[in-house]
């Protein structure tokens, strides 16, 4: 049955565009169900509020990435695999965190410690990434478990910061109060959507993949693109909207640990899964992009602690600068395109 469904999507390239668009919207609203339960069920265990917002609302968020992934990785398709997690981090700063900028209600006071001690580690492991995948193009399973052993780790560091009175519970993070839902409900929604998300993220692979081949461009391409943008829609709904409601500081969080997710989770694991190997001019152009976006977006967080709408204007001017450099690198061809 999947594969005469597969068959019908890459028997013609408008069919697999209108398949992603609706795989797109099933998946967001799956991952909300997700999350709604995923905080539901950490409020009924009393988890810290820290752990909810920064590690738990990013995990669930980032779900949607790491389903991708690690299918693409596992159907050897490794440039979908790694240009979905790097296309998630430059579109979670480049977009997500850009749009919460602009319409923010004010401006979005950032928590220092947040900036010193995440921000700093996500430089890190991008740097350590990069250095693992730039001499042989390859991210091996040693590698990949390595990066997923440092999230462990900095999951363990952001709890003792916590246990120390580092973070104040007073902080925007205690607005993911989850509603009072009967525990039978927390489960179903988690299971649907769970179901909901690795089946969309099956069709996604499957409907991008035939646009890809249709347009004459590399899988990488596509991925930082179109599934990129498709898989980060939770980190994009969730920032616009708590930076609408005056909750910035949400926003600011969730994105740093989606992207800390990204590298070390996503990327990670789909390596361990299977080794995921690219070709030089795709590494030299998405790790120097992320680099790039991440990095300014860090200093705009730091210079007075304070994320304005021009500064998020600037970032969605670089995101937009990202895509323009990405079409004249790898100009798609529309030859074919529907047939």
């Amino acid at each position: 049955m999947m594969q005469t469904v597969d068959a019908f999507i890459q028997s013609n390239a408008l069919v697999a565009g209108a398949v992603l668009l609706v795989a797109f919207a099933i998946l967001a609203k799956c991952a909300d169900a997700f999350v709604e339960s995923a905080v539901g069920f950490a409020s009924k265990l009393n988890v810290p509020q820290l752990v909810i917002g920064i590690v738990l609302v990013s995990f669930a968020t980032t779900l949607p990435e790491l389903s991708v992934s690690l299918m693409s990785a596992i159907e050897g398709k490794p440039e979908m695999a790694l240009g979905n997690a790097i296309g998630s981090v430059i579109c979670d700063d480049g977009l997500a965190l850009a749009l919460a900028g602009v319409f923010s209600a004010a401006p979005i006071m950032v928590v220092p410690r947040v900036i010193k001690t995440s921000g700093a580690f996500l430089l890190s492991v991008e740097i350590v990434a990069f250095l693992f995948i730039v001499f042989d193009k390859t991210l091996d399973r040693w590698q990949g478990a390595v990066l997923v052993a440092l999230y462990a780790a900095y999951t363990f560091h952001l709890y003792r910061l916590h246990k120390s009175g580092a973070f104040k519970e007073s902080t925007a993070l205690e607005n993911f109060n989850a509603p009072d839902t009967s525990a039978g409900k927390l489960t179903l929604f988690f299971v649907l959507g769970l179901l909901g998300i690795l089946i969309a993220s099956r069709f996604i692979i499957v409907s991008a993949t035939t646009i890809a081949v249709s347009l004459h461009v590399p899988e990488t391409v596509i991925a930082l693109t179109l599934v990129a943008l498709g898989t980060s829609i939770p980190e994009v709904a969730t920032c616009v909207v708590a930076a609408r409601k005056g909750h910035g500081g949400v926003a600011v969080g969730n994105i740093i640990g989606a992207d800390i997710l990204n590298i070390c989770w996503v990327a990670g694991a789909s390596a361990v899964a299977s080794p995921l190997t690219l070709g030089a001019k795709e590494i030299y152009f998405m790790f120097p992009s992320m680099f790039l976006i991440v990095g300014a977006m860090l200093i705009f967080l730091s210079l007075n602690y304070r994320f304005t709408r021009t500064k998020g204007a600037l970032l969605f001017v670089m995101y937009l600068l990202y895509l323009g450099v990405m079409i004249y690198l790898f100009p798609p061809s529309l030859n074919g395109f529907g047939n």
